[in-house]
């Protein structure tokens, strides 16, 4: 009884001391195309103001963007959630207790959004922007607390949106001027989230240290591997963990 009791204070002061405290890390991955025939690139009909749209070339659909190099997928949202409940709040390092920013922008330079895909954290503003000549429309399609909305944006004009909650499902974005654009906005209540780049990779720094799950989604396949709950990930405290998502057209 006194050694368990013993032990029992040993950890108490430990915790108060600190010897428990989160430890982080840093996550990397990528997602590559796991299918041997890359997905052709479809141009879009651009049927209005042509002038504008086509001025930097044709316009092509963004719903796959494969690197023919290294098979890297591009526009694919990541992003951590709790081993045993994706409804627990993660620990957040201090660092990234605020975001660098209030506002995450969302623009229309050239008859498409940029970028398409984008994450943006409870607390922060979606500034949906038009810096192009012509007049553009935001058109926010939401499930859930998330906002819906519909407004006019003239040549450098932009809408603030507000009141952002994390989802089971993203926001999308359309102009419905030009009913060819879209993108798509993932709400989350931490930092831990990343879309991938042109070589379909992305980073997570200074994440919590220990078992977690990796979500991976794709507007076309939707959930990938490991659906909704994701696949299980062990980040390592002050080291680099390394994953890779394959990603396969319908699944």
């Amino acid at each position: 009884m006194f050694r368990n009791l013993t032990c029992a204070m040993t950890a108490t002061i430990l915790f108060a001391c600190g010897a428990y405290a989160q430890e982080w890390g840093t996550l990397t991955g990528q997602v590559l195309w796991a299918d041997a025939v890359l997905p052709q690139t479809a141009k879009l009909n651009i049927n209005k103001d042509q002038d504008h749209c086509l001025s930097m070339g044709e316009i092509s659909s963004e719903k796959f963007v494969v690197n023919p190099k290294n098979k890297g997928v591009r526009w694919v949202m990541v992003w951590l959630t709790d081993a045993k409940d994706p409804k627990v709040k993660l620990p957040v390092h201090p660092s990234l207790e605020k975001a660098a920013s209030n506002d995450v922008v969302l623009d229309q330079p050239c008859c498409k959004f940029e970028p398409h895909v984008v994450g943006i954290r409870e607390g922060q503003t979606l500034v949906t922007k038009n810096s192009s000549p012509i007049t553009h429309n935001v058109s926010i399609i939401s499930t859930g607390k998330n906002p819906n909305a519909n407004q006019i944006v003239p040549s450098s004009k932009e809408v603030r949106t507000t009141d952002w909650f994390q989802g089971r499902t993203p926001s999308r974005i359309e102009c419905t001027i030009h009913p060819w654009m879209g993108a798509y906005v993932w709400t989350f209540s931490h930092p831990y989230f990343a879309v991938t780049n042109e070589e379909g990779k992305f980073t997570l720094k200074n994440a919590p240290a220990g078992d977690f799950n990796l979500v991976t989604w794709q507007e076309e396949t939707g959930f990938v591997q490991g659906g909704r709950v994701g696949i299980p990930v062990k980040i390592k405290a002050g080291a680099t963990t390394e994953v890779t998502i394959d990603l396969k057209a319908g699944k």
